[in-house]
């Protein structure tokens, strides 16, 4: 499990480069944050009970805060 977190910072690496690529730096910013706490997160090696508990706290909050986003500060 430790390998997918390691996965993940690769993907949110690339996402946050053709961010950067496009001119959305706070985007960008965004994902390369994610990419350090993914990338550290992978070598810590935890359990996999602590890995799972902690993917499934970042799909709460990264769901929640993109449904508050898109609904309460996207313009229609």
């Amino acid at each position: 499990m430790d390998r997918m977190f390691r996965v993940l910072g690769f993907w949110t690496l690339v996402i946050g480069l053709m961010a950067l690529a496009g001119d959305m730096i706070p985007m960008a910013m965004l994902f390369f944050a994610q990419t350090a706490i993914f990338v550290l997160l992978g070598y810590m090696k935890l359990s996999e009970r602590t890995y799972i508990l902690l993917f499934w706290g970042y799909m709460i909050l990264s769901f929640t805060g993109f449904t508050y986003w898109s609904f309460f500060k996207m313009s229609i």
